[in-house]
């Protein structure tokens, strides 16, 4: 049995331990495609054909309920990837794309299950090294509702490229983007501490940064970093980490470097409902011929994981002669 067939294998136990727990499950995907445009709009370029081709490839067997997707280059090339993932049996008919101040590409949400309702941000304005700015790419804010009326909230981001700009650094801009986040996600927390929340996307940062730790915060309200590993057959061409404990998901071509800066960050009430066991960051092979970025996915149950309950305490025993008891 060569890796792939057997990744197939261990995918479809995952699924069948997952339906023994008697709850259905929502998977989330984030994944950066690197400049999905059908034209080109200086200084991007139009992603040909055959890479969107592999983008599908990519992502058809996760089957995404939900797809959080960076760098889509509009309306039409979101139209694009939706009717190329239905035309493999992945329908995600319910759609929400948001701009910043960059006119090329922008953030969107496809999902399988309806939007209960849309609060997105596509005007904030952020204050890095004393200059305010409004943010690059808008924020999606959708609350969505899947099977057993399962309810969550998705905030999905990309921050802050590593590109040099001068002043304000990337790093000020970054980390006023997160902030920015945070204030979103403070909001939800504040109208309901038990909000079932998610942050997903490209944050563009190493997770001991300023920025992430702001985001992901301390405390009751802190997010929670899922941090999925890799699982499946990677191509030794690709000079990739084999190792099971791997989580980057984006090479720098130019510096031949990895790094971990796609994230899926959950709230405290979210948590107990996340299927680690089928949360992962695909290896495969070609994987670089659809993206700088590797998809990462994360499963959450409709009813949350049942834990083991603590052994009762028996009842004490009166000892025959005696005042005291016992435990038995």
């Amino acid at each position: 049995m060569n890796g792939l067939i057997l990744a197939r294998v261990l995918g479809l136990l995952f699924v069948l331990l997952l339906r023994l727990d008697g709850a259905e499950t929502v998977t989330l995907v984030t994944y950066n495609l690197q400049n999905y445009l059908l034209e080109s709009v200086p200084p991007r370029g139009a992603k040909p054909a055959d890479r969107r081709d592999r983008v599908i490839q990519i992502l058809e067997p996760l089957k995404p309920d939900v797809l959080v997707v960076q760098e889509i280059g509009g309306a039409g090339a979101l139209e694009d990837l939706g009717a190329r993932l239905a035309g493999v049996g992945i329908p995600l008919p319910h759609r929400e794309i948001v701009w910043g101040s960059d006119p090329v590409i922008a953030v969107a949400v496809l999902s399988r299950f309806p939007f209960v309702s849309r609060r997105s941000h596509s005007n904030d304005t952020i204050l890095a090294e004393g200059r305010l700015l409004r943010t690059s790419r808008g924020m999606v804010e959708v609350e969505i509702e899947g099977p057993d009326r399962f309810r969550f909230t998705l905030l999905a981001a990309h921050l802050k490229s590593k590109r040099e700009t001068g002043t304000p650094s990337e790093a000020s801009i970054r980390e006023a983007e997160a902030r920015m986040l945070r204030q979103h996600v403070d909001t939800l927390l504040g109208r309901d501490p038990e909000a079932r929340i998610v942050v997903a996307g490209d944050l563009n940062d190493h997770q001991d940064s300023r920025a992430l730790r702001f985001l992901r915060s301390r405390g009751p309200k802190a997010l929670f970093d899922l941090r999925p590993r890799e699982r499946g057959v990677i191509d030794p061409a690709d000079n990739s980490d084999p190792s099971d404990a791997a989580t980057w998901t984006h090479h720098y071509a130019k510096e031949d470097s990895y790094g971990r800066f796609d994230y899926i960050l959950v709230s405290p009430a979210l948590r107990p409902f996340w299927r680690p066991e089928s949360s992962h960051v695909p290896a495969v092979p070609g994987w670089s011929r659809a993206s700088d970025h590797r998809p990462v996915v994360a499963t959450f149950g409709t009813r949350p994981r049942r834990t083991a309950r603590t052994p009762r305490r028996q009842p004490s025993r009166r000892v025959t002669g005696r005042r005291r008891t016992r435990e038995s």
